[in-house]
This record gives structure tokens, sequence and C-alpha cells, in this order.
């Protein structure tokens, strides 16, 4: 479909525009600077919903085509699309953020320029992230994906919390190797692209130049693009960064990081690196397969011992992107449509999970676990909500994460059975782990200093209700979602030159 409105680029440019509005504000007004940031991200949530309306999931691949001139000298253009894969992320990223804004309401005091350049930064980062998600040049996607570091690096080192300073050096360190790798890959695209006589960064049309490179420099450019994804979801053993920004970032920056930004590098692997080179990504599939599931297991693992309920929560996001990963990598179509949608609902449950979390830190003052205990007594609504939260990171059946996980296995069973087993034992880890956090800070009698711990106030139920209301929605009902997913699911692994596997089960 392509529009007379150029509603992708409204898409990001919006956020940017609102950073100015946000700036505007007097110096001496923080609530109006707060109420500013809130009604840009709504509205930015309007045209997200009035693009999911109008896209047409038995439709074309890529809807709502923008394409002008850029960088005439080497054939880069302005070029964005949209699929159902990016349609969902978008949505998510647009519901998101509106909620991360309310969330981080008051976590700068009276300060209100700390106020103001924090929801610009917030704006700033969901601009790129929504750019990233519907950019169809090559060269495009990777000054935003670069450039979503800067306004990041800031809100976790000036604004973060203990530690903030190593965190976000560490982050920034990490993500800016494996993005110069990637812009190696990029030159080296192009490079063959030009040799074969089309000089473009189109992704759609390197996608035809790419099947016919030699074997040898596809894996290369593979590699280039993989490693800056790894780096960015995080994978195993790339995952470092993360649970240090976990803890010393204010909640809000750290659901946007794991639920929005993290999902770049994912997006990325489906989109960049399996249909640009679909023989490297047949090659090194085993390899990726065996290190998502060493992440799988790892991150249940470490999630058990830790004494921090934020270290806790990183942890089982790295578990969750392994299955996010193996999803994508093994190949079939359920396997694929399960990690889409597990990234959707990654997001909403470590929404939940971690906002939940940090308003218990902030009342308590102290992230350790052994410091709380029978919560649940003196502020049910808060220990509920965490309750629920919590099971849905453990994919209980009903709520949203269950779905994506299941279709995830079902998936990679159907070619890799034992990588499929293993990954299963990680059910058993995130019940262990869930379970006995929630018993040792909610259950129990009531431990010194919880006896006066308020319930969840207005605001903060309004920032978790939508949530679990989410949660449970797509666990009951996931088809809305998975009627965008599956069509372009189906054109991914077309270009890759995949089909499933014939299921050898047999009706008596």
């Amino acid at each position: 479909m392509v529009s007379g409105t150029p509603w992708l680029t409204i898409l990001w440019l919006a956020p940017i525009a609102g950073i100015g509005i946000v700036m505007l504000v007097p110096s001496t007004q923080q609530k109006l600077a707060n109420w500013a940031g809130l009604v840009v991200s709504l509205a930015l949530l309007v045209v997200a919903a009035s693009l999911a309306i109008r896209f047409e999931a038995g439709g074309a691949q890529y809807q709502f085509v923008e394409s002008h001139s850029w960088i005439t000298s080497f054939g880069a253009r302005y070029t964005v699309g949209i699929d159902g894969i990016a349609l969902v992320l978008v949505v998510l990223t647009a519901v998101l953020v509106p909620i991360l804004i309310v969330a981080g309401w008051h976590d700068n005091g009276d300060r209100t320029l700390a106020t103001q350049t924090c929801i610009a930064l917030t704006l700033a980062v969901e601009g790129m992230v929504m750019l990233s998600f519907v950019a169809l040049d090559v060269l495009l996607f990777y000054v935003v994906f670069e450039a979503t570091l800067i306004p990041l690096y800031f809100l976790v080192g000036r604004y973060g919390g203990v530690g903030r300073s190593s965190a976000a050096v560490k982050f920034l360190l990490y993500n800016l190797f494996g993005g110069l790798i990637m812009l190696a890959a990029v030159v080296g695209l192009y490079v063959v692209a030009a040799g074969a006589g089309n000089g473009t960064l189109d992704f759609r049309s390197l996608m035809t130049v790419t099947r016919d490179a030699d074997p040898a420099i596809q894996q290369l450019l593979f590699g280039g693009f993989m490693l800056a994804f790894a780096i960015k979801a995080p994978l195993w053993p790339f995952h470092t960064w993360l649970p240090g920004v976990a803890t010393s970032a204010k909640p809000a920056t750290a659901v946007l990081m794991m639920a929005i930004v993290d999902k770049v590098g994912t997006f990325g692997m489906l989109r960049y690196c399996l249909q640009l080179f679909p023989d490297a990504s047949a090659y090194f599939r085993p390899l990726i397969i065996t290190l998502a599931v060493i992440g799988i297991v790892y991150g249940a693992v470490l999630a058990i011992g830790q004494t921090d309920v934020m270290r806790l929560i990183a942890y089982t996001s790295i578990s969750h992107f392994g299955f996010i990963i193996l999803g994508i990598f093994v190949m079939t179509s359920q396997g694929q449509s399960g990690s889409t949608l597990y990234m959707v609902n990654h997001g909403i449950s470590t929404a939940a999970l971690f906002l939940v979390a940090g308003f218990l830190v902030s009342r308590r003052g102290t992230r350790l676990i052994s410091d709380y205990g029978g919560v649940q007594k003196v502020a049910p609504v808060l220990a509920g909500s965490f309750l629920v939260a919590g099971l849905s990171a453990l994919a209980l059946p009903g709520l949203a994460p269950f779905i994506s996980e299941f279709l995830v296995l079902i998936g990679t069973f159907t070619r890799y059975p034992v990588a499929a087993v293993i990954a299963t034992s990680a059910l058993v880890l995130s019940a262990i782990y869930i379970l006995w956090m929630y018993q040792r800070m909610m259950g129990g009698p009531v431990t010194e200093g919880n006896d006066r711990l308020r319930d969840l106030i207005p605001r903060e139920l309004a920032v978790i209700a939508p949530l679990i209301a989410l949660l449970l929605v797509l666990g009951v009902y996931p088809k809305p979602a998975l009627d965008v997913i599956n069509p372009a699911v189906n054109h991914v692994m077309t270009n890759v030159d995949q089909t499933d596997p014939e299921q050898k089960f047999t009706a008596k």
C-alpha cells in the first residue's frame, strides 16, 4: 500500500518534534513538562493505531512505502515501509512509551530541567527506534541503530543511580564495537552490490544481489551484522552489559532498554541477517541455536541465585531473549511467528514486572530481596500485581508469553528436538526463581521496615493496569497479532528458501 500521507515519516518525526515542545516548557513548570511529553507520546500512539487499522494483513509485504533521494553518490535513499513484523513492534513501542513517562513522573523530584531532559531523551529514543523498524535502506537503518546509543547513554549515565557511570560506559563500548563491525559489513555490502552492477543500499534490492555473492563473503558480512545484533539483543555471551544497566538505570529507562530498544537487535536478525544472507544464516544456524539454548538455561540459573531483585529480572530477560533468538534461527514458521509474538509479549511482561518492582524499591529504598517480607499483608494490590507480572514471566498458561513460548518450542522441536528439550528445562527453572522470589518478598510475616509500605497509588495503577490487561487479553486471544505476523513470517520463509519440516505424526 502506497499512501499519500507520509504516515511512517510522521511516526518517527512526531517524537523528535516533541523534544522541542518539551524543552520550551518554562523551567518552573515540571508538571507541564511531564504532560507535554505524555501528550506527544499519546499522539504517536494514535498514529500507530491508525497504521494498524489501515494495514492490510494479506496485502503487499511492505506497505505505506515512501522513498526519496538522500545520498545519490552511492545509492542511499530515504526509503521506509512497514510489514507485519515491524508493525507489531511499532505498536508495542507506541503503547509502552506513554506508560513509561507516567511511571517516571516523579523520578527527578523538583528538578524541572532534569525532567525536561529525561523526557526529551526518551522521545528521542522512541523516534529513532520507530525509524529503525520501518527503514528499508540499510544505511538509514545503520545510522539510527547507532544514533540511539547517544540518548540511552545519557539516560543511564546521567540520570541513573549507583554505578550509573560504569554501566553507561560499558553499554556504550559494547554497542559501539558491534556497530563498528556492522559498519564494515554495510560498506562490504555496498561493494558487493556495486560489483554486481546494482549500486544500491535498498534492502529489497540487496536480497537478490547477496544470493549470488561468494559464500565466504556472505559469511563475513553476516558475521558483521550478527555481532552487532547479538550485542544489542543481547545473546549469550555478549550479555554482560545488561545486568549493570538494569540495576543502575531508573526503572523506566531499564524498561525502555530491555522492552523496546533491545528488540531492534532481534528484529535485525529476522530482517537483515536471515533475508540478506540466507545461506550464511543456514551455515551458522547450529552455532547460534547452541548459544541461544545456553543463554536460555544460563539466564534462568543465574536468576535463581540473585539477591538483587532488579538484577534477577535482568537475567530473566537474558533467558527470554534466548527463546526469541532460538525461534528465529530454527527457521520454521511456528518458531518465527512465536519469536515475533514473544518480542511483543516480553516487552509487556518485563515492563510490568520491572515497574512494579521499581515502585516497591522506591518505597523501601533497597533492591535486596532479603530486606522484604510480608508485603502482601500491607500492600495487597502491589503484591498481586507483582504476582501476575511474575507469572507472566514464567509463561503461565492464560498469560501472553505462554503462547509465544509454546510456538517457539513447537517450531524448534520439529527441526531440533534436543534443543527444544533442553530449552524446556528453563520452564522449571523460571518457576523456581519467580515463585521463590515472590515467597521471600511478598509472603511470610511482615519484616521490620515493611510495615508502613503504602499500596499502589492511582498513578501507579494507571501504569500497571493496562499492562496486566494486555497480558490477559493476548494470553487468551492472540489472533489479532498473529493474523498480522503470520503473513510477514511466510514472506521471510520464502525469501530464505525455507519450508517447515514434514510432520511425522499419524492419526489413528
